[in-house]
């Protein structure tokens, strides 16, 4: 962890101008993606997001309060979302088995063939507004940064 005087330091004119940039991207690309695919797929991304992270799982369940980490929610916006999913038929809650007391997302496997769908679209979004900027070693390093700080910042909290 920096020392006070050292997080008080003015940032120079590169970090503030990384910094802006930075911020921007993070307010712009999810809304880019986001309009992408409810335009291409008719799925926003904070349906897309939960029932990617259900088809990467073991079983295709996440105990709820873990899916809303994963998706950057609140455990109460995680169950509206959940909710929604549900009422689409894509995702259904089941009791954890492991302790009974909390609840798992589960993926339907029409919510596999609604995520397969859109997937396509998001793939050539994300493409398309960020990782096609970038050549592969730069991709690399930028991963390996990113994780860093993502780690980081885990720590802290």
């Amino acid at each position: 962890m920096p020392s006070d005087q050292q997080s008080s330091k003015p940032l120079d004119p590169s970090e503030e101008a990384f910094v802006r940039e930075l911020s921007r991207v993070m307010l712009a690309l999810p809304r880019a993606v986001d309009t992408d695919i409810v335009r291409g797929a008719g799925l926003p991304l904070s349906e897309y997001t939960p029932l990617m992270h259900l088809s990467e799982a073991p079983g295709k369940a996440i105990r709820m309060s873990e899916l809303a980490a994963a998706c950057n929610l609140s455990l109460s916006g995680m169950t509206r979302v959940v909710t929604r999913l549900e009422k689409q038929g894509w995702v259904e809650r089941a009791k954890c088995a492991q302790d009974g007391r909390g609840w798992n997302a589960v993926l339907t496997d029409a919510g596999l063939a609604r995520l397969e769908q859109a997937w396509p679209v998001f793939l050539v979004s994300v493409r398309r507004h960020l990782v096609d900027h970038f050549r592969r070693q730069d991709l690399t390093q930028l991963t390996a940064i990113l994780q860093h700080v993502a780690t980081s910042e885990g720590e802290a909290r």
